[in-house]
């Protein structure tokens, strides 16, 4: 089993993992040491637990509970690939304690929780503005809603609420130069890294993760537009620790490179027409 970690919070770690045992290889005992949920991106393989059996496809999730002992098989094809949220009790507690929602073992390909399964695959390969940590935490609250029957409801905010979440974003853009995690915002505001998330995404159509991204993208776009200091540099200095991961991000935004960005703001205006003629 090769894993990777791709994100590590106090209240929770992402991984990637990528199994290469093949059928008829003889199986053994592993213990869930917390709450975990695992989107299963590829592959198959079987799960038992608490005396119950599940075959897990492409889509599927498997549910982990704390101290919970378990066995994965693989009689059918060889290997799997799986990307695995793993959640703090505090976290858990928020989002919602549901033993019976937790317990179940695993779930099979449900569409509302297919498309946040494949919403974070595009996030941990850099393909979306969305945080791992969000995502992470909208498909544990959209799993336990499924698993509890009971659809989740548009959270009510007050003014105090809209306040807190203006004050977060203008805190978030200032800082936007520098590695801001999810936690470190909930913190600055006084709740709880769930319920800022749902807070701030209630108050302002977007998650902070989001607002974050665009925070560091206008900012690019300005000095792009009137510096002339390399587009490395001004990647680095809004924010982006990743070169390529700013240009992808700013042509998904903006619909053309960064460079061809600065040479339409120097009067090349062609650029953006014919961008415009495409659509």
């Amino acid at each position: 089993m090769a894993s990777t970690t791709l994100l590590q919070r106090t209240s929770i770690t992402v991984s990637a993992f990528r199994c290469t045992a093949v059928p008829g290889e003889k199986p053994y005992a592993e213990l869930h040491r917390c709450h975990s949920i695992s989107y299963v991106r590829q592959g198959s393989f079987g799960y038992a637990s608490r005396g119950r059996t599940h075959e897990l496809v492409a889509g599927s999730m498997l549910i982990g509970f704390p101290d919970t002992e378990f066995v994965c098989t693989h009689d059918h094809v060889c290997g799997d690939e799986c990307l695995s949220f793993f959640f703090a009790p505090e976290l858990v507690e928020t989002i919602g304690d549901r033993r019976e929602a937790w317990q179940v073992g695993a779930a099979p390909p449900l569409p509302k929780l297919m498309v946040l399964g494949e919403l974070a695959q595009a996030a941990a390969q850099g393909r979306s503005d969305i945080g791992l940590d969000e995502i992470g935490q909208m498909l544990a609250s959209r799993f336990v809603a499924v698993a509890s029957d009971q659809p989740g409801k548009q959270a009510a905010t007050t003014a105090r609420d809209r306040r807190r979440a203006v004050e977060a974003a203008l805190w978030i853009d200032a800082h936007s130069q520098t590695d801001i995690a999810l936690e470190d915002a909930a913190r600055e505001a006084g709740v709880s890294p769930f319920h800022f998330l749902r807070l701030f995404s209630t108050v302002l159509g977007v998650t902070p993760h989001q607002y974050l991204v665009r925070s560091r993208l206008r900012r690019a776009a300005r000095l792009l537009a009137c510096d002339d200091r390399d587009v490395t540099d001004v990647a680095y200095d809004v924010g982006f620790n990743d070169l390529s991961n700013f240009v992808r991000t700013f042509h998904r935004a903006a619909g053309v490179s960064p460079l061809k960005f600065r040479q339409a703001s120097k009067g090349m205006r062609k650029i953006f027409q014919e961008r415009l003629a495409m659509h």
